[in-house]
Parts: structure tokens; C-alpha cells; sequence
């Protein structure tokens, strides 16, 4: 009779005591081999590239790793996800992350975490690749879609918000560590960066995640200072692990991510995914080498940590009706509203009453238009996502709307001039920017892909040795070739030039000049630069990517049923000569402390909207500001860490509700230093009935308002007086106190 066959090990939460057990017992009772089978994932190399080729594996299921059925582990099982889940199959689509990013209300957040973790897991995954806390160091960034904005501190608590959320159900992955921000070079660049820029700017976030309780933390393709993300010492282990307490699991980026198996666990990785690849080129055909070369104790680290983060995902059942739910249409939908940023809006010509006609402009208008198509790419099922055009009809079915696409354009002046409005949507599309390979890049690793395992068996490792390191030579040959052939790349990548297509110029000057009701609505996950035409026209609304629920959020706003309330999450300039310089096939790149809403003070420019800008249908006041510092015993939430209490009273003046976003702003005395002469240290979204006044207090870590001190290696409070704003965005005067701290050395 054949042995029972285990059932898969699924993840059943409960105390951490009870959970390390367990862990280590099953770590006991692994052997080598299958300890060894834990570093990388599960599915062979060469079916899996051929799976991707031809039947779109990244969207027909999960990628699974550490699966040991001898013990009964089922293993982690991966989908990418940070607008939904990417699996066809009907799962719902939020807006992009940068959309997110505008809405500035972290709790909103979790909850769409909370809803991609249920629908990841009714397809069975119980890891989800959807955290991407990259700083937007540059708006022309090709994914600057999937990440929340430019400043640490917003990123962050977004960022740990969505982590909250997903490590309810599954185990969230944040990506990509560290300083991923380019991607026509993301294989090449070298990006090099001082202690107090990495610490200051460009790791804080991932720290907030890692707080937050990420089960795993997704390594870089490029090199930090001259080394590899994905086997680079300083930052997997020495910060992560050892300065910050991690103890989920490292991953590699997919595929692509890893170049030298020992190093990279040496330095502390924990998983190459999603096939055996370079590890296993490492482990070599006996491994014993391997196990000589690091200490058994790594290795078993590396697999402890999974089963950690597997043991602590809840089990139960998962049904596909979670997919799609009428709660998480409505999720999305307020995701949508929320993150509509009302850019301009004279008169004022918003809302629109609706009634009379109305000219819907603009071929981004009638077809969905969710964001780019890489990995982050969803699959909603036809007939779910309500375009702008089908949002607008269903909001006013009394209403006489008309559609041009604008290829014509005397037709769509012809219907502008006709219409008592006009509502035009130009932007973006998945043509203009997303995530972007070029195959000569990825060569070198290529020239490690394993053999498959039927030429082992039938040649034996030292026959086939010599032969398929021609043949990996040739692949990679063909890889650079390949780069040379315009058009050879994955997607579209960055953008150089951050204005619209001219025939998108030409269509709304003259659309605007033909009516003066003219309402332009933004499509993109970057900034575009409307300097040549945004004093002819009235209104401008930023819609983003906005989801499967969009036009229903379009309708919402332009007629009134709902105040705008979103905040831009980056300083959209007057001039792409006043961002950082940028070049997607740099070879190496210099960070440093000035990018964004920074760089523009620093350089004492003016941004066109600034970071933090948005208008509303309601207003706002704040009286009584109060800034005070907190003892360490005094707080509630992380009792450990001194804080500053910033209480003041915001009322919405308005006879209409409407939602605030409170900015709280500091200026250091920058005595020591070059500091950032305004920083962003907190905020919090707040909903105002009409004519109400609200009492709030933010607690603020002492850490934000500090810098790292190279030589101490650790942040310091700089002595002197700082002066805490409440400010309606980045350039904003504001209701200010001033406080003078004493020197104090921070927790680094």
C-alpha cells in the first residue's frame, strides 16, 4: 500500500513562541538536500522561461518555493500585485499606488491590503509582491506608478499601511531594496550614495515597512557603491537584519536578480526566485562545496526565516467569491475618488451641474486604462472596468453626452463648440512609460542559466560542461543583439521628456480655444508638465490610473457629489530642468539629498502644483497650534522612541463637506549642515461636515526631525530652533511655533 500523501503545511497564526517552535522542529526533521531546495524556488528554469514565453505564466498562477512534501510544507506561493492581484480570474483592480499615494490617508491603505491578501489567497498564493516603496527621486521614472510619492516620510506610512494590511492574510513582499528608481538601466547602474543620503532619504521607509511586520523584503537589480543589491553585505545583513531586526526573508528580484549564489548568501539573502538558477549553479551537482564554504548555521537561517513567515499566514478557507466582491468594488472606488487631485479650477468652473450637454473629448475617455503592462500588469474581467465616458453617462443620465476620440480635430472642435461643457482626457498610457528590459543588459546572467535537467542525466556534468558554456555564451550573444533592434525592449519604460504628445498639445488648445468650459482631465502614474497650456483652461483634474472604478470617481467629482480631496504626492515642475538629472542607460549615478520639493526650495525655484498641493470644494482653517516634546514613557505607540506632539484645531469653513489632508512641516536651524531648508515630518487625512472644527494631535518621531551624523552612526537632534508648520502644501505659509530642542542622539 502507498504511503498517505502529506496534505500541504498551511500557515496557522497563532502565539510567536508557538510559531518559532514549530518552525525549528520542522527545521530538525529537514535534511540537507531538502534545506538546500528551500534557497531557491520551485519551478525548473528552462519550462518556466518557456511557460512565460508562451503561456503567460506570471498571470495564469502562483510561483511557488519551499515546498518540502515530505513534511507536509506547502511553501510560499508568490503573485505580483500592487494595483491587484495579476492572476486572471476576475480579481479587482485599485488604482495605482502613485494614485494611492495622492490620497494621503494610510488607513485606506490597509484596507486595500487587507483585500488584495484576501483575493491573493483565494488563487491560492499566500505571498504578494505588492508593497514598492522605490523613492521617486526622478517623475520620469517608467514605475514611478507603482510607488506613493517622493518623500520618506509619506512613502513610508503608506507603504507600512499596506503591509499592515497584506500580513493579515499572506505575507507581504516590499521591493525593491534599495534605490531602484531608474529602469532603462535598473541592470547595469551603479548608484552611489553617502550613510546619511541612504539613511536620511532613501531607507526610512523600507524601515517603516519592516516595522509594520513585512514577512519579506524583495532585493534591487542594481548595485548600491559598487556591489549588487541582491548580495550586498551592508544592506541585506548590516541594516536590515542586524541594524533594523528583520527576520522575514530576503528575496532576489525574479530572475534576474542575483550574480553570485555564495556571496549572496553570505550576505544575507535568503531566496532566489522564481527558479533554480544562480544558487543552484553555486550548489554545483553535490553541493558539498557549498556547505564547506558557509556555515551550515546561514543556511539554516535562510530556511528557518521561511518557515517562520509561512507558519504565521492564517489558514481557512478562501473562496473565489472574495474576487471582485461588492465591497471591493466599493473600496476601489473610494481609492479612485480620493486620489483625484483638483489641479486648477478657476471661476469656479467645478462641479458641473448634471444637466444640459456635455462634450466628453479624448480617446483615454472610452477605453480602459489601468497602467502599464509589466509585472505589475492586471487582468480584470471584461465589462468591469466603467470607463471615464460610461462614469460620466451613468452619473447623469439626463445629460447630453457626446463623445469625439480627437483624431478628428475640426470634428471634436465642431462638438466643443456645441456642448455647454467639455470634459477632455488626454494623458498616458502603457505605450508612454511602465517597466522596461533591455535583453542585452540581462546577458551576464543569462550566461549562468542552468542546464535543463535531461541534458545532465543523459551528458553528466563533466561532459556537458565545456559544451553549455558555449551555448549560455551564444544565448547572451543574442541577448546584446537583440538590444541593438529598436523596439527589442519589454514595455516602455522611462520617460526623458515629461510634456504631453504634441497631437495632445494641439487638441486641447484648440478644444479650449473653441470652449472656455473646459475641463482637462490628467491620465499617467508620473508628472506631466502642463506649463504650454494650463492658463487656457479653466479646470484641470489629475485622474492617474485610477482602477477598475474610475469614471465612476470622475463622475463623483465633476459633479459635486464628492469634494476632491486628493494631494499630490511629488512637486510637479514648471520646467524638467529643475528636476535631477536623469539618463536611463547611465552606467553610474550620484544620490544625494536634494531631489523634489527639496531640490526646488534648495535651488529657490517655484513648482507649477507643489508637493501637497490640491484644491477642494471645501476650506480649511487651522487655529491653535501647539508643539510640545514627548517623553519616551508617554507614548503609547512605540514606547521606545521620543516623539513631538503637534495638536491644532482644523475647521472646514465651507457650507459642504470635504476631506483635509494636515501637513505638518519642520525647518531645522541647518546650523552644522546643509539640511533641507523644509521637511515633511507627519500628516493625517481628516473628514470635516460642513462647518465643523476638529481637534487632532500627530505624534512625531524625534527621528524625523534629526540627521545622521556619519561619524556617530546614528541620527542627531540638531540643538537650536525648530520651527513646526501646518502648511496646505510644501511652499505654503503656514501657522507655525517655533521650539528650541537640545542636541540627542537617536536610535539609528
Amino acid at each position: 500500500m502507498a504511503p498517505p500523501r502529506p496534505q500541504p503545511f498551511e500557515g496557522r497564526a497563532g502565539p510567536a513562541a508557538d510559531i518559532e517552535r514549530t518552525a525549528r522542529a520542522l527545521l530538525e526533521r529537514m535534511s540537507p538536500a531538502e534545506k538546500l531546495s528551500c534557497l531557491d524556488g520551485d519551478t525548473p528554469f528552462w519550462s518556466g522561461m518557456a511557460e512565460i514565453a508562451t503561456h503567460d505564466a506570471s498571470h495564469r498562477h502562483p510561483w511557488p518555493a519551499g515546498v518540502v512534501p515530505r513534511l507536509g510544507i506547502g511553501g510560499l506561493h508568490f503573485v505580483d500585485g500592487p494595483r491587484g492581484v495579476v492572476l486572471e480570474g476576475g480579481a479587482t483592480t485599485f488604482p495605482v499606488p502613485i494614485a494611492r499615494g495622492a490620497s494621503w490617508d494610510p488607513e485606506l491603505e490597509e484596507r486595500i491590503g487587507v483585500a488584495i491578501g484576501l483575493e491573493a489567497r483565494s488563487f491560492g498564493a499566500n505571498w504578494v509582491g505588492a508593497v514598492c516603496v522605490n523613492l521617486l527621486r526622478h517623475p520620469g521614472w517608467g514605475r514611478a506608478q507603482e510607488t506613493y510619492g517622493e518623500d520618506p516620510v509619506q512613502v513610508g506610512a503608506m507603504g507600512a499601511a499596506l503591509t499592515r494590511g497584506l500580513q493579515r492574510h499572506t505575507i507581504a513582499c516590499v521591493k525593491h531594496f534599495a534605490l531602484n528608481s531608474i529602469d532603462g538601466c535598473r541592470f547595469l547602474v551603479d548608484v552611489q550614495a553617502s550613510p546619511r543620503v541612504l539613511h536620511e532619504l532613501y531607507l526610512p521607509h523600507f524601515r517603516d515597512c519592516v516595522a509594520a511586520g513585512a514577512g519579506s523584503v524583495m532585493s534591487a537589480y542594481n548595485r548600491v557603491n559598487g556591489e549588487w543589491c541582491g548580495q550586498h553585505p551592508q544592506l541585506l545583513q548590516g541594516i536590515l537584519k542586524d541594524r533594523w531586526g528583520f527576520r522575514g526573508v530576503v528575496v532576489t528580484d525574479f530572475i534576474f536578480g542575483l550574480r553570485d549564489g555564495r556571496r549572496a548568501l553570505q550576505a544575507g539573502l535568503d531566496l532566489e526566485m522564481p527558479f533554480p538558477m544562480i544558487l543552484a549553479g553555486s550548489l554545483g551537482p553535490a553541493a558539498g562545496h557549498l556547505l564547506s564554504a558557509v556555515q551550515l548555521a546561514r543556511i539554516d537561517d535562510a530556511v528557518l526565516r521561511q518557515l517562520r513567515v509561512q507558519l504565521a499566514v492564517p489558514s481557512g478557507s478562501y473562496p473565489a467569491t472574495l474576487r471582485h466582491s461588492a465591497a471591493h468594488r466599493a473600496l476601489a472606488r473610494e481609492a479612485a475618488t480620493k486620489a483625484i487631485v483638483l489641479l486648477r479650477n478657476e471661476g469656479p468652473l467645478l462641479p458641473l451641474a448634471p444637466r444640459g450637454s456635455l462634450a466628453v473629448i479624448g480617446r483615454l475617455a472610452a477605453v480602459p486604462n489601468l497602467g502599464d503592462r509589466g509585472s505589475s500588469d492586471t487582468r480584470p474581467a471584461p465589462g468591469n472596468v466603467v470607463t471615464p465616458l460610461a462614469g460620466l453617462r451613468a452619473a447623469a443620465p439626463a445629460m447630453a453626452i457626446r463623445h469625439e476620440q480627437g483624431r478628428n480635430l475640426a470634428a471634436a472642435v465642431a462638438l466643443a463648440a456645441a456642448s455647454e461643457a467639455v470634459v477632455l482626457v488626454v494623458g498616458l498610457d502603457w505605450r508612454h512609460e511602465g517597466e522596461h528590459i533591455h535583453p542585452g543588459d540581462i546577458a551576464p546572467v543569462l550566461e549562468q542559466a542552468p542546464p535543463p535537467a535531461a541534458l545532465v542525466r543523459w551528458l553528466g556534468w563533466r561532459r556537458l560542461t565545456p559544451i553549455w558554456r558555449q551555448l549560455t555564451r551564444l544565448i547572451a550573444a543574442l541577448a546584446r543583439l537583440g538590444s541593438a533592434r529598436p523596439g527589442s525592449h519589454f514595455a516602455s519604460g522611462d520617460r526623458t521628456r515629461l510634456s504631453l504628445p504634441a497631437a495632445q498639445l494641439r487638441l486641447i488648445r484648440a478644444v479650449a480655444a473653441a470652449n472656455p468650459r473646459t475641463v482637462v482631465v490628467l491620465m499617467g502614474g508620473g508628472a506631466i508638465v502642463c506649463e504650454q497650456w494650463r492658463q487656457q483652461v479653466p479646470a484641470i483634474l489629475l485622474l492617474w490610473y485610477p482602477g477598475e472604478q474610475g469614471g465612476a470617481a470622475l463622475a463623483d467629482v465633476i459633479f459635486g457629489r464628492v469634494s476632491p480631496s486628493g494631494r499630490l504626492p511629488f512637486a510637479l515642475p514648471s520646467s524638467e530642468a529643475h528636476l535631477p538629472p536623469f539618463n536611463p542607460r547611465a552606467r553610474r549615478l550620484t544620490y544625494d539629498l536634494w531631489h523634489g520639493y527639496r531640490r526646488l526650495r534648495h535651488q529657490g525655484l517655484a513648482a507649477a502644483f507643489p508637493f501637497g498641493w490640491g484644491l477642494s470644494y471645501a476650506a480649511f482653517a487651522h487655529e491653535g497650534l501647539v508643539a510640545q516634546l514627548v517623553p519616551a514613557a508617554g507614548q503609547q505607540a512605540r514606547p521606545e522612541e521620543p516623539a513631538l506632539a503637534v495638536s491644532v484645531v482644523v475647521r472646514n469653513t465651507a457650507a459642504v463637506p470635504g476631506d483635509e489632508v494636515l501637513q505638518v512641516y519642520v525647518e531645522p536651524p541647518g546650523l552644522r549642515l546643509p539640511r533641507a531648508a523644509r521637511q515633511l515630518v507627519g500628516f493625517q487625512r481628516l473628514r470635516l461636515d460642513a462647518g465643523q472644527a476638529l481637534p487632532i494631535t500627530l505624534l512625531i518621531p524625534l527621528r524625523r526631525l534629526a540627521y545622521f551624523d556619519e561619524a556617530r552612526d546614528a541620527f542627531v537632534l540638531e540643538a537650536g530652533c525648530h520651527r513646526v508648520l501646518v502648511a496646505s502644501h510644501a511652499e505654503a505659509g503656514g501657522l507655525a511655533v517655533e521650539l528650541t530642542l537640545r542636541e540627542q542622539e537617536l536610535e539609528g
